[in-house]
């Protein structure tokens, strides 16, 4: 029986104070691997809650890998296996050179659609405020306008960020040890001459390819590392001699997949097992979970300094807004700052202030929010499109609960020499990353495009059913 004392005076919500209080319990052993759980509606009545609130619990729990379901028999508890000390795999994203050729006309066209894109939607970005920010940093804050920034950035930015992780990803960091840079490509070549070109690294496959042509160009051994239904796979690191690995459990691009927590602590372990090896953790996508809470960060379980952070403004501001950081351990901040120091900042100060009055100033928190609504909206609608159209009968939508794309699985005929003069045809660009399986990012489509834009992709990729 799972008793809990649940307080309404509390910061958390009911349902996180549960999910806190069966994922502490799992962890701890206090419940048992594969043990059954209490129905929702009986544990509801037991502590004397709604079910709504057991079901979000059990919603976040499953999602972060804790539990999983059984059809008509209900929840368990996951087998976490080994934890951390101290404390067939889907084909590859392939981009279609021969799609990217018949496109390259079709772009400047204002009716092309681009499911593939990671471009703004210039409605949803916030043009006042920005406007209102810059106007008063030319005027009041010339003089550190003028001034030289250390090399990891102004203090002001990495301050910025470092309250608003601790505040809304659950992550305690010291602004000192926050590194800014232009860019995830300029954020790579620092860590490159940090951890050395000598060592083997390892990126996802399938898996967001400018890293690893990012690794390729930086003249260092990068190795891509197939993946299964919970993530990368830790065996093929080892057999691999893998030293160094990128990966993005929260939201893996391109399949959308959330890494559950057993894999998480597999890959800890694999890190803790020699003093070469790190996990450098793209929290890709993190601030656009549409559904429970975001999912921890890697970076917060680390008690061994192995886990590199990362993440950009590109995605939740402007994909023109060239700004990423990075958050490294203690011991390797201490290596930058003697071996890599003398770097000048290659943001300017004045991007760099203005991003910093638009998070501490509150400016950051109001515009997830209101992308997180319109981002919903956009696939609420998407998916009734399809649910409504000729795509429903041979289509399947998987991970459509987080980050701004999902999975369209389509049973058809068409070879994919057709599908790509089809999707040219109707002015439309999309992704395949497997056989039959497309990613729909509808991060660029404005609102009032979607349903014309279904409308053509169900005539592009359907064409043999309609």
């Amino acid at each position: 029986m799972l008793t809990y004392t649940l307080s309404e005076s509390s910061k958390l919500s009911l349902y996180e104070q549960l999910y806190n209080c069966i994922k502490q319990d799992i962890l701890s052993g206090t419940i048992s691997a594969n043990e059954k759980l209490p129905s929702k509606r009986n544990l509801a009545k037991q502590l004397s809650i709604s079910v709504m609130t057991i079901e979000n619990s059990y919603n976040q729990l499953l999602s972060e890998g804790f539990i999983y379901s059984l059809p008509r028999k209900g929840f368990y508890a996951s087998d976490i296996g080994e934890m951390f000390s101290g404390y067939e795999a889907p084909a590859g994203f392939t981009r279609d050179i021969n799609l990217e050729r018949d496109n390259i006309g079709n772009r400047d066209n204002k009716d092309f659609i681009d499911f593939a894109s990671n471009a703004t939607d210039p409605a949803t970005f916030p043009f006042a405020t920005w406007a209102k920010l810059t106007r008063r940093i030319l005027s009041d804050d010339q003089e550190l306008l003028m001034k030289n920034p250390p090399s990891n950035g102004l203090a002001e930015l990495r301050i910025a960020i470092a309250n608003y992780l601790r505040e809304f990803r659950g992550i305690n960091v010291s602004p000192d040890n926050i590194i800014i840079g232009a860019g995830t490509e300029n954020i790579y070549s620092i860590l490159i001459q940090l951890l050395g070109h000598d060592r083997i690294y390892g990126v996802e496959n399938p898996g967001y390819e400018k890293i690893g042509l990012t690794l390729d160009s930086n003249a260092v051994k990068c190795i891509r590392i197939d993946m299964d239904e919970s993530g990368i796979k830790p065996e093929l690191l080892e057999q691999n001699q893998v030293d160094i690995i990128h990966i993005t459990p929260s939201h893996h691009f391109p399949t959308g997949i959330t890494m559950p927590v057993k894999r998480r602590y597999e890959l800890m372990n694999w890190a803790v097992r020699s003093d070469t090896r790190y996990i450098i953790e793209d929290d890709y996508d993190s601030e656009f979970r549409l559904s429970g809470r975001p999912i921890p960060s890697l970076y917060s379980i680390d008690t061994h300094e192995k886990v590199i952070y990362m993440n950009t403004f590109t995605k939740s501001l402007a994909s023109t807004i060239r700004i990423s950081y990075m958050i490294l351990p203690d011991h390797l901040m201490n290596e930058y700052n003697q071996k890599l120091s003398f770097y000048a900042s290659n943001v300017p100060n004045f991007e760099q202030l203005v991003l910093a009055k638009f998070i501490s100033e509150g400016y950051y928190e109001k515009h997830i929010n209101r992308m997180r609504n319109i981002s919903r909206k956009k696939r609420d609608l998407i998916l009734e499109c399809i649910k409504n159209g000729p795509l429903a009968a041979i289509s399947e939508i998987s991970e459509e609960k987080s980050g701004l794309h999902f999975i369209l699985r389509v049973k058809h005929n068409m070879s994919e020499e057709s599908l790509r003069k089809s999707c040219a045809e109707h002015l439309i660009h999309i992704n395949s990353v497997g056989k039959d399986s497309y990613m729909i990012n509808y991060s660029s489509i404005p609102l009032d495009k979607i349903e014309v834009a279904i409308k053509r992709l169900e005539k592009a990729m359907a064409a043999d059913v309609i």
